[in-house]
């Protein structure tokens, strides 16, 4: 009898296949549970903050003693990723945000919260953080079929976007009952996403140890500028995020252009992550699959258009859909990058160059944040909006001849 011919490897995955995948589904379940608590926390240390000082300064120093570690460790922290097992230092980290939460609780319940605290405590989280995100991003390669990851990162974006949406909301409830409460309910989210963490299980094989040196660290900056893909996609992401973003200058939009006040305001904040979530459910069901690089780019040119339209806009329901309209382009921009650098990048290197990334997404909101204050100061909150959707079309129009591999990209897997 002949031998038979093997199976043909599967070329079409559904979402049904996705959510089949189990260690997928823990991490994506790990991700929600952590996220939601990361930003009820974000809320409670904030509102703490501003309830024991009075000081908006002090409300700013702990965004600032946040950022710091994370920026600092960023790269050593993609070292570590990339030499010991990812879902672990996941759960660590998730514990270690747990224990934070612990210790606000039980020094509140103490009398014991103090600005110090809160400032010290900010430290710890950013630090984590500097491990969490690089770890978590390179994660999801590991647990899917290759083909099945466009799809698995549009889910990915859906939850995280679920959380942002739904974590301060549920704060906002539980402050009701106090602020121990919130702590309280941190506190158990974050076990919660711990446990799915640690039974996260694939094939890990601990690579050759290799000594901390500048070339190691710096190897994911050296990936991301010799790969002109990654680094295309990587720089479009910053500039679009540095010039085009508009949410520092929200309460100025609701306050004195629009008029609506404070509950404008969150509406307004709300409306990207409302059009972000709404587009990640789509692309779960219907990914991208061809000419991905023209899309990623005009993805990003109509982020451009919609900042625009929101600059000039007068009217309160056109400036939530324009907003809206901007968070649905982001993500596309979102999961189409972040696969694409996925894709790139050997597992051995996905640590580091996540890591870098992470640099580049902070440090443009951040830097976004001060190029809109400093732009509105000079043209006026109108003109730096507008100014700065107007910079955005034209980097995407500058991607097309400046990283022209990245614009004739056809597919995800190349």
């Amino acid at each position: 009898m002949p031998a038979s011919d093997p199976a043909p490897a599967r070329t079409d995955y559904s979402f049904s296949d996705l959510t089949r995948e189990r260690p997928f589904m823990h991490l994506w379940c790990a991700r929600m549970l952590g996220t939601a608590a990361q930003q009820m926390l974000m809320v409670a240390i904030g509102w703490h903050m501003y309830d024991i000082t009075g000081s908006a300064w002090d409300l700013g120093l702990v965004g600032l003693f946040q950022f710091v570690p994370a920026l600092v460790l960023a790269l050593y922290a993609g070292h570590v990723v990339d030499r010991h097992h990812r879902g672990r230092i996941l759960a660590a980290c998730l514990a270690a945000q747990g224990l934070v939460a612990l210790a606000l609780l039980g020094a509140h319940g103490a009398g014991l919260d103090t600005r110090a605290l809160l400032l010290g405590l900010s430290l710890v989280l950013g630090a984590v953080r500097a491990f969490q995100m690089p770890a978590q991003q390179a994660l999801v390669p590991l647990l899917v079929p290759v083909l099945m990851l466009p799809r698995a990162m549009a889910f990915s974006s859906a939850g995280q976007q679920a959380a942002v949406i739904g974590g301060p909301a549920l704060g906002g409830l539980l402050f009701v009952a106090g602020t121990g409460v919130v702590y309280g309910a941190c506190v158990l989210f974050f076990a919660a996403a711990c446990l799915l963490a640690v039974r996260l299980r694939y094939a890990h094989s601990a690579p050759p140890r290799e000594p901390v040196t500048a070339a190691t660290l710096l190897a994911g900056v050296r990936f991301i500028w010799l790969r002109k893909p990654v680094l295309g996609a990587v720089s479009l992401d910053l500039f679009a995020v540095l010039l085009g973003g508009a949410v520092a200058l929200l309460p100025i939009y609701a306050r004195d252009i629009l008029h609506t006040g404070p509950w404008g305001l969150g509406l307004l904040r709300g409306a990207p992550a409302v059009g972000a979530l709404v587009m990640s459910v789509l692309l779960t069901r219907r990914p991208v699959e061809r000419h991905v690089g023209r899309t990623l780019l005009l993805a990003v040119g109509a982020f451009g258009v919609c900042m625009v339209v929101f600059g000039l806009s007068r009217s309160f329901l056109v400036s939530m859909a324009a907003l809206a309209v901007s968070g649905a382009a982001d993500m596309v921009n979102v999961v189409i990058r972040q696969t694409l650098v996925q894709l790139e990048t050997p597992d051995a290197m996905r640590g580091r160059v996540s890591a870098v990334n992470s640099i580049f997404i902070g440090a443009s909101n951040q830097l976004g944040e001060f190029e809109s204050g400093a732009t509105a100061a000079l043209l006026g909150p109108v003109g730096s909006v507008v100014a700065g959707g107007i910079g955005t079309m034209l980097v995407a129009l500058s991607w097309f001849r400046l990283f022209p591999s990245l614009a004739k990209r056809d597919r995800m897997v190349g």
